[in-house]
């Protein structure tokens, strides 16, 4: 599967993933996937099993390292036809961030204690990055690491933290030098045990009604020294990876593709698709989405070589979080007053994806925040093409 695929292979090769899903996904857990219903850890274990157990949970990776060996483009293929068939998503944090840096930088132990774990399902990751007053200004960061023996300390805070209540395990940017010339020169990643002595984890609840996000605090949290990702300072260089790989998973070109089709279908069912005026704005999101799968096939080999990415990144994170929005809110328009969940009609229950329509798109409101906030990517992108202020 090393090779280029011609067209035939490559509708072979999807067929064979679709049957694959639908062999082995029940449709419970397909249905509150495309819903937008949050699936039980037990649910995403299972389904993770399935695929490890078919040698396909890290498509990406290396094949020595227990990967694919597939081109970019096979990887591509695979991981958004998931996405339409409504599988559920293993996360982003372990498989496509943290594996990689492992994989690149970290060190023989390293690969050792941590990959096969991973691999296998029984360690789950969050990302310890932003902070109160250091979220999208990612490098004015405070919580800090003081080496004491063969030790870190940790004291401080991070905020917004994705299904940290679930993991078992963090990766995290701290500051190592409040001395440095520039801030992000003093920054390092560190790995962490969620249980180790001082972590206390808090809900954030969302919009949505649901526990996605967290604070985490950390109170004299002692880190072995060996937890430490490559070279200290060095964690700026070893988070623009880490969040480039971020931002272009925020396309999720395969789960636009299943909503708009999801959309097409309820619209038709209820007749609003004879409205000229949604048709068109239906058709706008479809043209959006095959202009924003062209510009992740461009980036494609340039993310499986772990190069620091260029404002592709930044463009497919606006893009990307812009569709899920728009799509999101096209829902709630074809559902109409049965969608609100409260008053006559509303949270219609006979429909299930009516009464996930107004949750689902609370939810997509911070997909423009996460990953660093449109307006800072706007800036990134402005900076690249000289345009910044000349303040």
């Amino acid at each position: 599967m090393g090779s280029a695929m011609g067209p035939e292979e490559g509708a072979a090769f999807i067929q064979e993933v679709r049957a694959f899903v639908r062999a082995r996904l029940p449709d419970a857990v397909r249905e509150k996937v495309v819903n937008g219903v949050q699936i039980e850890p037990a649910e995403r274990r299972a389904w993770h099993k399935a695929l490890y157990d078919r040698g396909w949970v890290a498509p990406h990776w290396p094949l020595d390292h227990g990967g694919t060996g597939w081109t970019g483009a096979q990887t591509h293929l695979f991981t958004e036809t998931l996405a339409e068939e409504g599988a559920p998503d293993l996360g982003v944090f372990g498989f496509k961030m943290l594996g990689p840096l492992l994989i690149r930088h970290g060190s023989d132990a390293q690969r050792a204690r941590y990959l096969p774990p991973l691999l296998a399902g029984d360690d789950f990751w969050c990302q310890g990055f932003s902070e109160p007053g250091s979220g999208s200004d990612l490098a004015s960061l405070k919580t800090s690491a003081v080496p004491d023996g063969d030790t870190w300390v940790v004291n401080g805070q991070k905020i917004w933290t994705t299904m940290a209540h679930e993991a078992n395990r963090m990766f995290a940017l701290v500051r190592t030098d409040r001395d440095a010339p520039k801030p992000q020169m003093g920054l390092s990643l560190l790995l962490l045990d969620m249980d180790m002595p001082g972590i206390t984890v808090r809900p954030v609840i969302l919009l949505n009604g649901k526990q996605h996000t967290n604070e985490v605090f950390f109170d004299n949290v002692r880190v072995p020294a060996e937890n430490l990702v490559g070279a200290v300072n060095k964690g700026w260089t070893y988070s623009r990876a880490l969040l480039g790989a971020e931002r272009i998973s925020i396309a999720r070109i395969g789960w636009n593709r299943r909503q708009l089709a999801h959309l097409k279908r309820v619209a038709a069912a209820d007749g609003a698709s004879r409205s000229p005026l949604l048709a068109a704005r239906i058709a706008e999101a479809e043209i959006a989405l095959i202009a924003l799968e062209a510009m992740v096939v461009a980036t494609l080999e340039r993310a499986r070589a772990w190069e620091a990415p260029g404002v592709e990144a930044n463009m497919l994170k606006i893009k990307g979080s812009e569709l899920q929005q728009r799509i999101a809110e096209l829902l709630v328009e074809v559902a109409g007053p049965r969608a609100v969940p409260f008053g006559a009609g509303g949270g219609d229950v006979g429909q299930g994806w009516v009464a996930h329509a107004f949750p689902s798109h609370f939810y997509a409101r911070v997909a423009t925040i996460y990953g660093g906030s449109n307006e800072i990517q706007r800036n990134i992108i402005a900076r690249s093409l000289g345009l910044g202020s000349a303040a």
